[in-house]
């Protein structure tokens, strides 16, 4: 099909400039101020939104294994339907993707059945350096290291490990840092003094700022001393923002920081009336934490802006302390969440999709993809400023069923998403009939 989008407010690349774009195929075939072509398609953008489809670099969709929480179809749909055309899972499926041949049999999964564009990120263990030296960088979005607790056998924590990590893994290392020495005793000390049912607001005190920074110090260091290429994902504390520079043009960084949707939206205060549902890992704490992070995202210490989309039963979530698991399903609002932000006067639109799209696009090396420009793939989303969203169990499209946004009210509406020139998503409903693609890098340091 090819479309034709009118008199669009396109937001890419710091600016905001009404013009029509015309899609053609899987690309961007032309973008100026008056297109005619009788041929196309056309669709009124007048006094709406065109931005580039955001890039999620951490997901988990749970597939292999887990798929009674979400699967690979299921949760690419929410994402689109949320302005998400591209995402990279993590490992920690079951089971953990520690081969070359568990990595591609996720690959060959989200070929037949995922409406966005796909990476996946080879997982490290103690024992498969052999293995994580196979990847393609060509192909492959980068290697992920729990230094932290993790599902299976995917907690990295033998220095001499990690030391070879560093040192011989060419691509990007993306860290998940929350020293579990440090974690392991907070547990203790909050168990002997509730039992089992230790208050969730204790929670960013057992996952506590000392966990984080030593673990992200360490990996900063290991970074620096192997000169490699580190993404710390995540960042939940304003202590860690130190180890972050923005000086360096971010094509040329080889230390990189994400911050995620939760860390910037709740505080410890929330915790009070959403309970174990706002249970993530690292844990969303203090509102002095969260408007440090808001800062370094507006000063470039972070580097992107991302969702850490993990989803669990509520039957699962609704449990006592320990055996509640961490996590939460975000990718359907997360773009609404930021462009509220925006609202607020909290961050531009500009520079949320900046965070979101271009970013992600820039630090990773996705070819052709996270900007509008003519020769680039047509990963494309259209929101309506004049339209609000109200998120409620009737629209929430997460295998799950349910999200820590359940009530809020957000004064956007995506209303169009395109994947490779195809419209997936349509006016509340998502179009089943063509799948994303593997994406490719070309940022080889």
């Amino acid at each position: 099909m090819k479309y034709l989008l009118k008199q669009a407010t396109i937001i890419n690349e710091g600016t905001s400039t009404v013009s029509d774009v015309l899609i053609q195929n899987d690309r961007i075939e032309k973008i100026a101020s008056t297109i005619e072509d009788g041929t196309a398609k056309e669709i009124n953008c007048e006094g709406k939104y065109l931005v580039p489809g955001s890039i999620d670099d951490q997901v988990h969709f749970r597939e292999p294994g887990l798929t009674h929480k979400g699967n690979i179809h299921s949760e690419s749909r929410a994402a689109v339907a949320g302005g998400i055309t591209s995402f990279m899972e993590m490992p920690n499926t079951v089971p953990n993707a520690l081969t070359q041949e568990l990595l591609a049999d996720k690959y060959e999964i989200a070929a037949n059945s995922s409406i966005a564009n796909y990476s996946f990120f080879m997982g490290a263990s103690n024992d498969n350096i052999e293995e994580v030296l196979k990847t393609n960088p060509k192909d492959v979005c980068g290697v992920k290291v729990f230094m932290g607790s993790s599902t299976g056998n995917m907690l990295v924590d033998e220095p001499t490990t990690l030391n070879k990590i560093f040192g011989e893994v060419p691509m990007l290392i993306a860290t998940h840092c929350e020293d579990e020495g440090t974690v392991r005793r907070n547990m203790e000390t909050y168990k002997a003094k509730f039992g089992e049912d230790v208050p969730i607001k204790y929670h960013p005190e057992i996952r506590s700022e000392e966990a984080c920074y030593l673990s992200s110090s360490m990996a900063v260091e290991l970074a620096k001393k192997h000169n490699a290429r580190l993404h710390v994902l995540h960042i939940s504390t304003a202590k860690e923002l130190s180890l972050f520079e923005n000086k360096t043009p971010l094509a040329e960084k080889r230390i990189t920081a994400e911050a995620c949707v939760h860390h910037l939206w709740f505080s410890e205060e929330d915790y009070a009336e959403k309970q174990t549902l706002i249970k993530w890992n690292p844990a969303v704490k203090k509102k002095t934490d969260r408007e440090a992070i808001w800062q370094a995202v507006l000063d470039n210490r972070i580097d992107v802006l991302a969702t850490d989309h993990a989803p669990h039963t509520i039957e699962e979530k609704n449990n006592t302390y320990f055996k509640a698991p961490s996590g939460g399903p975000l990718v359907q609002h997360a773009l609404l969440a930021l462009l509220e932000k925006s609202k607020q006067g909290v961050i531009s639109k500009e520079r949320v999709i900046e965070k979101t799209a271009h970013a992600p696009a820039t630090l990773f090396g996705v070819e052709n993809r996270g900007f509008i420009r003519e020769g680039y793939f047509a990963d494309l989303v259209i929101i309506d400023p004049n339209k609000t969203t109200t998120v409620s169990k009737d629209n929430i499209l997460y295998n799950c069923g349910w999200s820590p946004f359940e009530g809020t009210t957000f004064n956007h509406q995506i209303e169009k998403t395109f994947v490779n020139g195809n419209m997936v998503y349509d006016n509340h409903k998502v179009i089943d009939q063509s799948n994303g693609r593997r994406l490719s890098f070309n940022r080889f340091d």
